[in-house]
């Protein structure tokens, strides 16, 4: 395969209420835009994306590949990105790449503290539940995304040994049960999913050839749509 000089990347995050997209050219990101609005980033993503492109003088078809916030997350905000990503790949006949929406917002934070720090953002689900994940600074996976009960005894054993930095909307419901603990930090400012650093790991993805299957790849819901209330 030809090596490319210019991978122009659009990256996509609607898992949870915030609605985001970005361009990155080579990794680095040269447009982006982010909604905080309540709404249904059904009506929202594709004004986004058009507009991102306009600005970059660039055509869908300047893409080399579209990647998106796999999940977990919201089940409607998922299915809507996944659902636009692929139909845009399926247009342009390009590839789809695919990021775990926690990994992504690890990379958010993670340069601002010492390299034995780790990492673990959390999504509310439900109740005293959160969705999460572990990463150190270098971005190594300690605990696999999984769905957490909060209590007393929770990350019991990486707080005895190293100090972790909580964050994302599940952090706060969890910092009464946990802050008590000298070695759990938690984040005064909400750390939110951001197409910003889904982009940053898409391009490394591209340069590995980590590609979807278009028409067999689903969200990472993580868990069952529970209706009435559910994520």
């Amino acid at each position: 395969m030809e090596e490319l000089t210019e991978v122009f990347i659009l990256s996509i995050e609607t898992s949870q209420k915030v609605c985001s997209a970005a361009i990155h050219k080579n990794g680095e990101i040269i447009a982006s835009q982010t909604l905080f609005n309540e709404k249904s980033a059904s009506g929202l993503l594709t004004p986004i994306i058009e507009q991102l492109l306009k600005n970059c003088s660039l055509k869908p078809a300047d893409l080399q590949a579209v990647a998106v916030a796999k999940g977990p997350g919201s089940y409607t905000g998922l299915r809507i990105a996944v659902s636009t990503a692929k139909g845009l790949c399926f247009a342009i006949d390009k590839p789809l790449i695919s990021v775990n929406t926690l990994e992504a917002m690890a990379l958010q934070i993670r340069n601002y503290y010492p390299s034995n720090y780790l990492f673990c953002p959390m999504l509310d689900a439900r109740r005293m539940e959160v969705y999460c994940a572990v990463y150190s600074q270098k971005m190594e996976v300690l605990e696999e995304t999984h769905a957490n009960i909060i209590d007393e005894s929770s990350f019991s054993e990486l707080l005895a040994e190293k100090s972790v930095v909580f964050f994302g909307d599940g952090a706060a419901k969890c910092k009464k049960i946990l802050a008590s603990n000298p070695g759990a930090i938690f984040l005064e400012n909400q750390i939110f999913p951001s197409a910003n650093t889904v982009g940053e790991l898409a391009y490394e993805k591209f340069k590995n050839n980590q590609f979807e299957n278009l028409v067999t790849f689903e969200p990472y819901y993580l868990k069952d749509f529970v209706g009435n209330g559910g994520q």
